[in-house]
């Protein structure tokens, strides 16, 4: 089944691996890219995304942010949070939002984690 999938990072590195690993895994899901919140909110608008990944630290508006607004927008999509700020508040505020919530560094390991919550 296909799914319309957004990855914010405003590292191009960790949005190519993130891509790499799960178009490995899931051929058939269509990937769009944004490498700030305010590009993914723009994308929110026009697509209909059903999974989102999103790093918290980002010029501009943060990850958490962000996340917040593609949740208005698109209420049935699923946001994980993907991110190398580990603070306890960082999970709380993400998880208080309902968003799923994974540690970087983005690897294979990392992105079976992301399918299993999303799948599962």
């Amino acid at each position: 089944m296909s799914k319309q999938v957004l990855i914010v990072d405003d590292s191009r590195v960790s949005r190519m691996l993130a891509r790499a690993y799960l178009e490995e895994r899931r051929p058939q899901w269509t990937f769009f890219e944004a490498s700030s919140g305010e590009e993914a909110i723009a994308l929110a608008e026009r697509e209909e995304l059903e999974l989102v990944t999103l790093d918290v630290n980002m010029p501009g508006m943060s990850g958490l942010a962000a996340g917040e607004r593609i949740l208005q927008i698109r209420p049935s999509a699923q946001v994980v949070v993907l991110t190398a700020n580990v603070q306890s508040s960082v999970r709380q505020r993400a998880e208080s939002l309902g968003m799923r919530f994974l540690q970087k560094p983005i690897t294979e390991a990392t992105i079976s984690r992301l399918l299993e919550l999303v799948d599962g």
